[in-house]
């Protein structure tokens, strides 16, 4: 065993004599002292599907640990439930739960000197709040990921919870009655696990995974497979080891292993969000990382996984067919791929992938062959104009036209947006704005699932556009542009769209622009007065004191000094 080992400290003069007493009464022994201390950190609760399961992966970790010669301490950290919380006030809470995660890891991992740390999460912000924690404290680490939640299944067809927002659009158009609604309702969601399609959940785990930190095949496994908790315990051998070689986080969180997972999820159709934690994570770990990296790549990678949210499939056919490394083998023999990245096993990207085929298996669609491609160019575009001069994010998957020129209809929240779409009053042709929800405004970026979910239930998804300085679900599809920046709230050009004004999204262009003169958006500006803050008190408030724009991330320890 290595002697670099943070824990070390307690053993060392008499008067750390207090804390091997208090040690002694959570269980440790004489030879236990010696040993690496790892923390697990347990995003367990009942509040979700996506972590009820997590418990017992926690306490499976504790016994790999012990198996694999560390000692092993179990904290709790939070979560908020995304898909529960959506198209209400508690929505955002949702990215600042990202900073209490990471917040709270970091704290306790440090407080208590741990040499290693093991994090097990579900929904969607677990992900990227352990990952930035791992990267502030530079510690051996490991992510485990909950697991995906198995389809529902209804009238013959599967189900994910973007099913039951998408039935309340077919509801209110009049597609479907009551008797549906219910049944789709009630079978969406069948048991454990996180939303079940390439949503943000497991476009995240996917990412960790090739990143590194994750086991390989550990990101699409369902959350109720017996080989999730072995994976767990597998997991928790992996690190002890690596704690003994010091495979740090900044060795494996580098400029490539950045590349690799934008590769992968425009490869995957994955969730807009992803955007907004790897430039968050990567600015934690000091990687230089911008919105126009997000487009290099999009125009290199074709989306080769025909998966939900526009596509047929969920994560756990994708699981079948050969996970994400069959994924990442695909890129790695066509040089879009980092072979030479290292992960927290001690071997490289290519070394992991050795062993996996070249090609998807016969038999299945879920995982397009390389020249048969769902869409040739990724599916995430960074669009700049007038609009969005720091950029924004359009997910253009499943868009028969993505181009739109139209009215501007403006909504200053997403409550009163939804109510319009129930109510019949938003018309094919119309560009929607949804403003005051960015990262400042909000305060929290709300995603905006149930107005994009309206849409598409409607049948308006192909004819009209929503533009929004918030974010949306990774359920979200259609003529869809989020992280508007800079937003509203400071002043952004957004805030000065006026009701009928004409809007242009174009992604083949990557346009986004207000076709209104440069000489009436100034007498607009001199007119504009920023808003009260919504919270002067509480999380809420101090978040929008602290956070930056979504185009850098959305983080909340930039300028700080």
């Amino acid at each position: 065993m290595s002697d670099n080992y943070r824990s070390r400290i307690i053993t060392e003069g008499s008067q750390r004599t207090p804390n091997r007493a208090m040690l002694r009464a959570v269980g440790f022994g004489d030879d236990d002292f010696t040993k690496p201390i790892v923390g697990i950190a347990n995003g367990y609760s009942t509040i979700t599907p996506c972590n009820m399961g997590i418990n017992d992966l926690a306490l499976r970790a504790e016994d790999g640990l012990k198996k694999a010669g560390a000692m092993p301490q179990i904290f709790g950290t939070i979560t908020i439930s995304d898909g529960i919380s959506m198209g209400t006030e508690g929505m955002k809470y949702s990215l600042v739960s990202r900073d209490v995660i990471a917040d709270s890891i970091e704290t306790v991992c440090n407080g208590q000197s741990m040499d290693g740390v093991i994090a097990i999460g579900g929904c969607d912000k677990n992900m990227p709040g352990a990952m930035i924690a791992m990267a502030r404290m530079n510690i051996p680490a490991i992510f485990v990921y909950g697991g995906t939640i198995k389809p529902g299944h209804y009238n013959g067809e599967d189900l994910t919870v973007v099913s039951a927002f998408e039935a309340v659009g077919q509801y209110s158009a009049g597609k479907i009655d009551d008797a549906q609604l219910s049944g789709i309702e009630r079978n969406a969601c069948p048991g454990a696990g996180s939303c079940g399609g390439m949503f943000t959940a497991n476009t995240m785990s996917s990412a960790f995974e090739v990143m590194g930190m994750s086991l390989p095949y550990s990101s699409t496994m369902a959350a109720e497979d017996a080989e999730k908790a072995d994976s767990t315990e597998k997991s928790a051998f992996v690190l002890v080891e690596a704690i003994k070689k010091q495979i740090l986080p900044r060795q494996i969180l580098t400029r490539k292993a950045f590349e690799n997972a934008i590769s992968v999820i425009m490869a995957v159709g994955g969730s807009t969000n992803s955007v907004l934690h790897l430039l968050a994570i990567a600015h934690t770990i000091g990687v230089e990382l911008s919105l126009d990296d997000f487009e290099t790549i999009r125009k290199r990678v074709p989306v080769i996984c025909d998966l939900k949210p526009s596509g047929r499939y969920v994560t756990v056919n994708l699981h079948q067919a050969g996970g994400i490394p069959q994924v990442m083998k695909m890129l790695l023999v066509h040089d879009l791929l980092h072979g030479d990245a290292l992960t927290i096993t001690g071997q490289t990207i290519a070394e992991v992938l050795k062993d996996v085929p070249d090609e998807p298996p016969l038999g299945q669609d879920v995982i397009r062959p390389w020249d048969n491609p769902v869409y040739q160019e990724g599916h995430l575009a960074i669009l700049k104009g007038n609009l969005a001069t720091e950029g924004a994010v359009a997910k253009i998957s499943g868009v028969k036209v993505p181009k739109i020129t139209g009215p501007a209809r403006v909504f200053e929240s997403e409550e009163s947006c939804l109510e319009a779409i129930l109510a019949k009053r938003i018309k094919p042709g119309d560009v929607i704005i949804v403003r005051y929800e960015g990262p400042k405004g909000g305060p929290g970026m709300r995603e905006m699932l149930a107005p994009t979910s309206a849409i598409i239930g409607a049948g308006l998804g192909d004819t009209v556009g929503l533009i929004t300085d918030g974010r949306f679900s990774g359920g979200t599809y259609g003529m869809v542009v989020g992280h508007v920046a800079p937003e509203a709230a400071v002043g952004g050009t957004i805030a000065l769209v006026e009701e009928g004004d004409t809007i242009t999204i174009d992604a083949h262009q990557r346009l986004l622009q207000l076709n209104v003169s440069d000489e009436e958006l100034a007498r607009r500006r001199a007119k504009w007065q920023p808003p009260q803050p919504r919270y002067t008190t509480g999380v809420l408030a101090k978040y929008a004191k602290l956070v930056s724009s979504s185009s850098i991330g959305a983080v909340t320890d930039k300028d700080l000094f």
